[in-house]
Order: C-alpha cells, then structure tokens, then sequence
C-alpha cells in the first residue's frame, strides 16, 4: 500500500533520529519550516508528528516545540530481548548460506533468535536495514558491511548503535573510517598466494580480476602488486581489470575483447571470487579457449560452484561458516559480557589445487 504524505514526513524525521543526527532532547524544526521543506499543510505536518510521539520517538512541550524523546531507546533496550540481526550483502546464493548457517547454528545453542535483512551491496537498503533493527530492538548487529571502499553515507547508524550500546561486529570487511571490530579474512595475503601461484608456474603476463567499490578487492589487488615485487617482475597495469557492483557486464565485454585481440599474451587470471571466475571460465569457453591448456585462472572463496565447473577451479580458502560461528560467539560474549576487550578475528587464507592452472612449460611441444 502506498504511504501517506505524513507517513513519508514521519519516515524521514525518524531515520535522521535513528542516524543519530538528531540527538534526545534536541529540537526539531519548527510545523511552519516544515510544512515548507515538505510542501505540505499543517494538518499533515501535526499528523507526522503525532504519529512519531506514539511511537516514542519525539515529544511535545507546550509553549516550546517539540523534542526528540527517549522513549525510543527505552524501547530499544526493553523490546524484543535475545534477538541478533543480521545484515548481509546478499542471503540466498553463493557463500553466504553457509556464513548464515553458521551464525544460526551457534546463536541456537545460546539460545538467541536471528533478525535476517540484505543489502544487495546497495546503501540505501542498508540504511533501511539498519533503521528495521533499531526501531526492532536487537541485542546486537552481526554486519557485512556495504561498498566497502567507498564513502558510506549511514555511517551515523553505527554510532547510534554505540551509543544504544548495541554491541556490532562486521564481517569479511569492514568500514575504515570507524574504529569498529571485525572478521575477515587476510584478503592481501589471498591476493598474493594466487598471483605467486601463477608466477611460480611460469606465468608473465597475469590479468587481475577486481572489485573495487569492495575492501575485499582493494586488499586482493594489493596482494596482486605484493606478489610480482616479491619476485621482482613487473606486472602490466592495463592487464587489470577493475569492476562495481554495477559494471560487472562492462568489465567482463573489455576482458573478453582483451582476450579476443591477445595483442599481449595473458595466460593467467586471478579472479576476485569464485563466482566471477566461472563467468570468466564461460567467456573463455566461448573464444575457443582451453582451460588450463591456453589460459589459468583462480578464483577466491572455495565455493562448492568452483568444484561443479567442467574444469575444477584452484581457488582460496574462505572460512565461511567458522566465520559465521565466531561472529555469533563474538556478539553473544559482547552482550554477556564475558569478554569486556573483544578483539578483531582475521583468518589466514590457504591455496587449493585443482584443475585450473597449468606450467608454461606444459604448454611447449615437446623435443623429437
């Protein structure tokens, strides 16, 4: 059902309570600014209003204004206790059931319940997600946070949380503007072993595959730089191809004209995760290419995708539901507070060898 012009007025005063831009006892703006900021009568002003002193968020003074109340972190503290939210980038594909199964199981032997929302990597549906468990009341936030690398306008909703003190850990990245705990994995380190890997096996001329509005990818792209200084070779920059969340399409259409024109010899590819590897792997397949015969390639996060491929993928480690297990255990000990210095986890990434990769020198006919 369509909201109502008060319904939408109320919405956008409660988000700036709960980003913590309007602080308890603050004043918000006059009915008369508001009726002009919003374009509407007084009666729907008043409306908003009432509406948001019902639900604890403001209250009226006669004679003064009307005030942010603290009615709503009472509420916040007094709701529905024992209750965990979860905010992911994205729930149903890829690693992350296994993340979340890991997190349910553990949470279950606590005894707690889990408050599920995803993001699609989008910031506004993070911003919803983050007012759904305030304005819910959880005991505490497992997050994943969201476009990593670059300036996050909800920022504000984590020290809101702080100041709930709603304990929050976040998952496989975090924000580097906040000085907030996390769990992830040592994507540098990632990074690195799949670049040597390549390197080691004779490989020159190695495409990076990257995400970039991610940490993940920033950190992965430097384990990539680490690897050829390591053993002192020089990388081609236009061999790396960086993507969003939104040009992923363009990126993989300039990767495979790359790969058509092969007017320089790439013969390797490291691939941000799994899932942008078997896109890759089917381009590939399409140009006539041989996997590991004309091209190698790695992925990241040892996905059960990467082993259902026709070419069983090498790829890296990724914790998955140990991570999902030691967010929960982190967040209950935060709550309970058995552990008053809770520190950040980061987990150190192994290469798996399948199918994917191949020597040069396998490459090569061999001498009659």
């Amino acid at each position: 059902m369509k909201k109502t012009k008060y319904q939408l007025i109320a919405d956008e005063i409660r988000s700036t309570i709960l980003s913590g831009a309007l602080k308890v006892n603050e004043a918000i703006p006059p009915e008369l600014q508001l009726q002009k900021d919003y374009s509407v009568s007084r009666h729907t002003v008043r409306e908003a209003i009432s509406l948001l002193v019902n639900e604890g968020y403001l209250r009226k003074e006669k004679g003064s204004g009307t005030y942010v109340s603290d009615a709503y972190l009472t509420q916040i503290h007094q709701g529905n206790k024992k209750t965990i939210g979860v905010i992911t980038t994205y729930l149903s594909d890829y690693i992350f059931p296994s993340i979340i199964r890991g997190i349910e199981k553990e949470l279950s032997e606590k005894g707690y319940s889990l408050l599920l929302a995803s993001t699609n990597n989008d910031t506004l549906q993070e911003k919803k997600s983050l007012e759904m468990m305030l304005s819910y009341g959880v005991d505490g936030l497992i997050v994943e946070p969201t476009k990593s690398n670059q300036y996050n306008p909800n920022l504000s909703y984590y020290l809101a949380f702080k100041e709930a003190e709603i304990p929050f850990v976040m998952i496989n990245a975090h924000y580097e503007e906040l000085a907030a705990p996390y769990i992830d994995l040592d994507d540098v380190t990632a990074g690195f072993l799949a670049t040597s890997e390549l390197l080691d096996n004779g490989h020159a001329d190695i495409a990076l595959i990257t995400k970039i509005d991610d940490l993940q990818g920033k950190n992965r792209m430097k384990g990539y730089i680490k690897a050829f200084e390591t053993q002192r070779k020089v990388f081609h920059s236009e061999s790396i191809f960086t993507y969003t969340t939104e040009s992923k399409a363009e990126m993989l259409e300039k990767l495979r004209k790359a790969l058509l024109n092969q007017e320089r010899s790439i013969t390797g590819i490291v691939c941000y995760n799994d899932a942008i590897a078997l896109e890759i792997m089917e381009i590939i397949k399409v140009l006539g290419l041989k996997i590991p015969a004309d091209l190698s390639i790695i992925g990241q996060d040892d996905s059960f995708i990467g082993t259902a491929a026709d070419v069983k993928l090498t790829t890296i480690t990724h914790p998955k539901e140990t991570m999902g297990r030691d967010a929960a255990k982190w967040i209950v000990a935060a709550i309970e507070g058995k552990n008053k210095l809770l520190d950040s986890i980061r987990y150190q990434p192994e290469l798996i060898r399948r199918e994917s990769v191949a020597k040069i020198e396998d490459k090569k006919p061999k001498d009659i």
